[in-house]
């Protein structure tokens, strides 16, 4: 374990991977790098979850593939057709870290419910392994955000795991519907006040409390929405960390 006694949340709004001019596929970002610091290993465990997508197995041999010049030890967890290891509860506290990867977050928290993984998840923040994720991995440790998982058409979502007591935004400067959605969302309660970042930017939580943003993007920002006190919101910009490449 990192097992530091913190529990830390990394929570992308966009930017986990990126092309890759050598491979001709993808590798994985300094925000994934920074969360692999946080376990405190020199060879950490990394467990990768693609439930969002249905369990894909051509995302999952991509990311395992964006890993291949790092010194971890990755391996992963499905659900589909049924659990691929056999005692999940066991694979998720020998992680590291988790990443959870991005698509239906609906789906992907019934899913875990279904399974018991939300249960298993608290479990091992708790103990200190690292859980991060990008959109759907990102939006699912909070209360809720706004969610393409039942169209086109964002719509707002508070079935989240509730780890963190917050609302999330994610892809915020390249969705056009992202910002107005949440703004509208926490001014009528759907949502509570939250958090939101820029592609290429993260939140870092550690226990419930947000500590800092940190960026591959010049140009991202991470913000904080919360109730104005006159039926509207108030959004104040975070100037994230920039990370070297």
């Amino acid at each position: 374990m990192s097992r530091s006694g913190q529990s830390h949340i990394l929570a992308i709004g966009g930017g986990s991977f990126r092309p890759s001019a050598r491979y001709g596929f993808i590798e994985a970002s300094a925000l994934l790098r920074y969360g692999l610091d946080l376990t405190g290993q020199d060879r950490p465990r990394l467990g990768l979850l693609a439930t969002a997508t249905g369990d894909d197995s051509e995302w999952l041999l991509k990311m395992y593939g964006a890993f291949r010049d790092w010194d971890v030890e990755v391996s992963h967890l499905t659900v589909f057709p049924m659990p691929n290891v056999e005692d999940p509860r066991e694979w998720v506290l020998s992680q590291d870290m988790i990443y959870v990867s991005g698509g239906s977050v609906a789906n992907l928290v019934a899913l875990w419910r279904l399974h018991g993984l939300d249960d298993v998840f608290e479990e091992a923040w708790r103990a200190g392994v690292v859980l991060a994720g990008q959109s759907a991995g990102a939006l699912c440790w909070h209360v809720g955000g706004n969610t393409d998982s039942f169209g086109p058409r964002l719509q707002p979502w508070a079935e989240g795991l509730a780890m963190l007591p917050y609302s999330c935004g994610v892809h915020y400067d390249s969705d056009p519907q992202r910002r107005e959605l949440l703004h509208a969302s926490v001014a009528s309660g759907e949502l509570p006040p939250g958090y939101a970042a820029d592609e290429g930017v993260a939140l870092h939580y550690v226990g419930t409390d947000f500590i800092q943003a940190v960026s591959v993007s010049p140009g991202g920002y991470a913000y904080r929405v919360e109730h104005d006190g006159a039926g509207g919101v108030k959004e104040f910009r975070i100037e994230p960390r920039l990370l070297m490449s």
